[in-house]
C-alpha cells in the first residue's frame, strides 16, 4: 500500500509536507492524524501509519515546520516554535483532514510532544478521541533520575548554546535527532514546570482555554523505562486537558515481552501483532486494553 503525497497550507503561509494513507479494509473506522515526536521524521510513523490503513483508517502522517518534508531551503536563524507546531500546524492538519473526510470521526494518536500538541490549537474541540504515547513536554525535573542529569547536560545546555551559536539545532550531525529550529530547541531547553509561565496574562488564559475545550477521551501510554515520559511528567500533561476524561497507563517492558522499551520503540513494526492492535481497542472503541496498568 503506497501512500499519496499531500500539501496543507497553514493559515500564516508555511507549508507542510505529509502523506495520505486511504483505508483498506472494509469499513471505514475513522480518520486519524499522526503527530511526532520532536526531532523525529513523519517517515518513522509510516508502518504505523500502513497498519491502521489495513483496518480500516485514513491516516494522515505530516512533518513540523522546520522538519522533514516541511523543511525550509534555509533552516539557520528560523524562529519556529513547539507552539507554532500545535496552533499553526496541526491546526491546519485538523481542518485538511475535516474537509477530506467529514463523514468520519477524527482521531489523533501523539508520540512525544506530539501528544501534547493538540490543546494549543484552536479547532482541536473537533478531535474525537486520542491515544498519546510517551506524551509530555520535557521539563526536565520530570525525566527518569537514573538518566536525569545526562539528559540535561545534553538537552538543555548542549543544545541550547549549540543552537544559539548557529541559529538552528545541527542534530542530525550530532545523532540526536533531525536538525530543529532555533525556536524549538529554545523552548524545550528553557521550558519551565507550565507552559504558559512566560506569557502575559491574557495569552496564559486564551491558551488554557484551548486546553479546556477539547473534550475528546485521551489514553495516556507510557513505559516503565521511558526516560522522558515518567509519571509526573504525564501527570503534568495530561493536567492542562481537563475538560476531557483522562487515562493513564504504565507498560512494564515485560509486558510486550521485550526488556527494555524506552522512549521511541513502540511505532516500531515487532509491535503489530501486539501493542499496535491493542491500540486499536482504544481507537475504535474507546476502551483502553489495560486497566491493570493504570495510574492516577
Amino acid at each position: 500500500m503506497e501512500p499519496r503525497a499531500v500539501e496543507i497550507m497553514c493559515d500564516d503561509g508555511v507549508r507542510l509536507g505529509g502523506h495520505l494513507w486511504k483505508q483498506s479494509g472494509g469499513t471505514d473506522e475513522g480518520a486519524v492524524i499522526i503527530n511526532c515526536a520532536t526531532g523525529v521524521l513523519s517517515r518513522f510513523y509510516h508502518a504505523y501509519a500502513r497498519f491502521l490503513a489495513e483496518h480500516g483508517y485514513t491516516v494522515l502522517t505530516y512533518d513540523y515546520r522546520g522538519i522533514g518534508l516541511s523543511r525550509p531551503d534555509r533552516l539557520r536563524g528560523s524562529g519556529f516554535r513547539w507552539r507554532d507546531w500545535g496552533e499553526r500546524d496541526f491546526a491546519a492538519v485538523v481542518d485538511h483532514m475535516r474537509k477530506a473526510r467529514p463523514d468520519l470521526p477524527l482521531l489523533v494518536v501523539g508520540h512525544s510532544i506530539g501528544g501534547f500538541l493538540p490543546g494549543y490549537a484552536a479547532n482541536a474541540a473537533s478531535i474525537n478521541r486520542i491515544l498519546t504515547v510517551g506524551a509530555q513536554f520535557a521539563y526536565w525535573p520530570d525525566y527518569h533520575v537514573a538518566k536525569r542529569k545526562g539528559l540535561f547536560l545534553k538537552w538543555h545546555l548542549v543544545m541550547p548554546a549549540l543552537s544559539l551559536a548557529l541559529g538552528y539545532f545541527p542534530g542530525r550531525r550530532l545523532g540526536w535527532l533531525e536538525d530543529l529550529p532555533r525556536g524549538v530547541a529554545l523552548e524545550w531547553a528553557f521550558r519551565g514546570r507550565a507552559i504558559e509561565q512566560h506569557l502575559q496574562q491574557q495569552e496564559r488564559d486564551r491558551l488554557r482555554a484551548h486546553f479546556a475545550s477539547v473534550d475528546a477521551p485521551i489514553l495516556a501510554i507510557t513505559v516503565s523505562d521511558d526516560e522522558f515520559a515518567t509519571e509526573p511528567a504525564v501527570r503534568r500533561a495530561l493536567s492542562y486537558y481537563r475538560g476531557s476524561e483522562r487515562t493513564s497507563v504504565m507498560l512494564e517492558p515485560g509486558d510486550l515481552g521485550l526488556e527494555t522499551v524506552g522512549h521511541f520503540d513502540l511505532f516500531r513494526a515487532r509491535h503489530a501483532a501486539g501493542f499496535w492492535l491493542d491500540t486499536l481497542l482504544w481507537l475504535r472503541e474507546g476502551i483502553n486494553p489495560w486497566p491493570n496498568r493504570r495510574f492516577e
